[in-house]
């Protein structure tokens, strides 16, 4: 079940905020797990932002946050211990805890771009650390949205949160930093690959210009010891958490340990 990374997978992580890994599902596993989110999709869920307007933001992004909840074969994946378990080695936390899943499609037709943004400041944690698993249920390149990253944008420190709907130019704010965003990296990947990154990495998507959804699962790790800053978040909301103490509880599981 585990996968060890090496040494070398370790270290472009961690100079680089990201990584790429090839065939992370078994061909039996990416079936399975396609069967499940096209069913999570298609159920009514408030969380969806699938609105009748096909407003802005579903140009971005059509999105579910927290399948797991209604379905138990997206907990299946949701809870996979090699996911996290990977996050773990590649962070060398103590610990690492689930935050959430996210279902991810860019759907096809009036398709926009997902700007370059940081996903670190839009969760409501103290320390950063915190990583997202991307995993690609449909071979992905920049004709239906794979990703870009700026390496080592990690390391530029924490962003204002970009309005995804209407793009902000995150680079605006970095021009007294050396982050060199001429030369992204593209994640071009086969369906069942996925990368891992840093939640203060610099990050983009492509615009879905073919004629189906590309399809992803994100699921987000956080270091066992993170604390809540008590900023709003749909996850945390109505959560009685206190400002300042660990991120925990029975929505919060520890899913790997040192």
């Amino acid at each position: 079940m585990d996968r060890m990374m090496t040494t070398d997978q370790i270290d472009f992580y961690r100079t680089n905020g990201f990584i790429q890994i090839d065939d992370i599902l078994s061909i039996e596993e990416l079936d399975e797990l396609r069967q499940y989110v096209d069913e999570s999709m298609k159920e009514h869920n408030l969380r969806a932002l699938d609105s009748p307007d096909r407003g802005s933001y579903y140009r971005v992004l059509n999105q579910k946050v927290n399948s797991w909840q209604n379905h138990a074969g997206m907990a299946k994946y949701s809870f996979h211990p090699l996911f996290c378990h990977i996050a773990l080695q590649l962070t060398g936390a103590s610990g690492m805890r689930f935050f959430h899943d996210h279902i991810l499609f860019k759907m096809p037709g009036d398709s926009k771009p997902t700007p370059w943004h940081q996903d670190f400041p839009y969760w409501p944690m103290n320390e950063p650390g915190a990583l997202s698993v991307w995993i690609a249920l449909d071979d992905v390149n920049e004709q239906n949205g794979c990703m870009m990253f700026v390496p080592k944008s990690h390391k530029a420190g924490k962003f204002k949160p970009i309005n995804l709907a209407e793009p902000e130019d995150i680079f605006q704010y970095t021009k007294n930093i050396e982050l060199d965003k001429n030369t992204p990296v593209i994640c071009r990947m086969k369906a069942g690959s996925c990368t891992f990154h840093d939640g203060l990495t610099f990050h983009y998507a492509h615009a879905n210009h073919t004629n189906k959804p590309r399809r992803v699962l994100a699921i987000i790790y956080y270091p066992e010891n993170t604390t809540y800053n008590g900023k709003k978040h749909m996850v945390t909301d109505g959560i009685e958490l206190t400002v300042n103490e660990p991120i925990q509880g029975k929505l919060f599981p520890l899913l790997a340990k040192k």
